[in-house]
Order: structure tokens, then sequence, then C-alpha cells
């Protein structure tokens, strides 16, 4: 229940056309709902403005249907982060209408309608090689389902800086850039110098021995001498997306 369904919700009591009963009932799992296994948080969205997300990666396929049922019971958009393929064939066997994006390995179903007015503008998704497409995908999704406008530059790492350059004004027009990078890291450093915009940086574990399973990257994305790059965890594409959305709110 978001903010607009509670004022509408009061309304309607104020002015008589709502029992008190029938709108208790409504307001029955304010501000959370227990079920097996969980504890879902319906109003994240009233005091966040992100939803209750669902990590899928530690759950069973049947943790998450129970889950995915109950929240539809509700308004609101629904995302699971890290469901792989067998998990989701068995969910979306239990509920159908769940999309499944196989890169990103995301559910997702009713994504939040956003007006123009009420964001600053399109936030870019970009990432340095073919091989980090996953957890951009994931961030890709995260934002799109959040209801914001999304522009994706994919394989434009530093190893080819020409391919950066072509596509100058989409970086110069982004209120908000995602760029994930593994192997050193250094793609959020270049774009930071060339924007004014926020940029968030997104290490992932793509590389070799040195690499250290992201820790390069991380370490190098946190060194950053370009000014307003951030960084999030290691392939934690929904978290910058997250991040982003935030930023993208106008007002």
């Amino acid at each position: 229940m978001n903010q607009r369904q509670i004022e509408e919700l009061l309304t309607r009591v104020k002015n008589g056309n709502l029992d008190i009963p029938t709108a208790l009932g409504k307001l029955k799992h304010f501000p959370a709902e227990s079920i097996t296994d969980a504890c879902i948080d319906h109003q994240r969205t009233l005091r966040t403005g992100i939803p209750e997300v669902i990590y899928g990666g530690s759950k069973s396929a049947e943790q998450i249907a129970v889950i995915v049922k109950a929240m539809l019971s509700k308004e609101g958009p629904i995302l699971a982060t890290r469901v792989d393929q067998k998990k989701a064939d068995f969910v979306r066997q239990e509920i159908p209408e769940l999309t499944y994006h196989p890169q990103a390995q995301m559910l997702t179903c009713r994504p939040i309608p956003v007006t123009r007015e009420k964001i600053r503008g399109d936030v870019a998704v970009i990432c340095a090689g073919t091989s980090d497409i996953p957890v951009a995908e994931e961030a890709r999704i995260t934002i799109e389902s959040l209801g914001h406008p999304v522009l994706t530059l994919y394989d434009a790492g530093v190893a080819g800086l020409h391919r950066l350059l072509n596509n100058q004004r989409m970086l110069s027009e982004a209120a908000v850039i995602i760029v994930a990078a593994g192997m050193e890291g250094a793609l959020p450093s270049v774009i930071g110098g060339l924007v004014s915009c926020p940029v968030i940086g997104v290490p992932t574990s793509i590389g070799y021995g040195a690499g250290i399973g992201g820790f390069a990257a991380l370490l190098g994305m946190l060194n950053s001498c370009a000014p307003g790059v951030a960084v999030v965890n290691i392939d934690n594409g929904f978290g910058a997306g997250c991040m982003a959305v935030a930023i993208n709110q106008n007002g």
C-alpha cells in the first residue's frame, strides 16, 4: 500500500463510502504480513520509495512462489533477483503472469508507472564488456520495473574508447549513469571525467586471477580520481539500479 492508496482509503472512510471494519480489513497487514518463512514489508515503498524485493539466490523455488503470491495480493511491482532458470520455470508454472529475464536472472510483474514530470531524466546503463551484461541487465530491469526510462550501451570498455566517445551525446544527456565493469574497473573513472551527472560504478567479478573475483575492480573504482563517482558492491546491479532511481526522483 502506497501513500496514494492510504489517502484514498481514509477519504472513503471520511466521506462515509467505506465502513471502518472494511477499512481495517484492508489495513490488516499494515505494516507487514507474516507468512511461512517470510515477513513481507508491504509498506516499504511508502517509507523508502523502493518496494520489497525478493532475493532468490538462497531461497527455494517453493519459498519464492509463496512470497510472490502474497505480494500479488497487494498492489505494487514484483521483483525477484538471482533466480536461476530451474527456479524460474517452477515459479512461472505456479504464477504464469510473471516475466523471466534470463540474462538478469530476475522475475518481474506489474512495473510501477511513473510520469516524466516525476523524474529528472533518463538513466544510462553502460557496461565495459559483453561478459558484464548480466550485471548491467539486473540494473536495467530493476530501474524499468520501478518506472524509470533506461538507455543502454554495452561492450564499450576502455580497450576501445572510440565506442564510448561515439556516444557522448547520450552520456551528456543522462540524468544518472550506471557503469558495470570487471578486470581493472577503469570505465567509471573515464566516464566520470566526461559528464556532470552522478556516476554509479558496479564492479563485476569478471576477470583473471589477480582480479580476485571483482576486488581489483572494486578497489580501482573506490580509488577513482574522477569526482562524482560512487560505488556499490561487486555484481550488485540491483543496488545500483535502486540508487539510480533514488537519484532520478524529481521531488
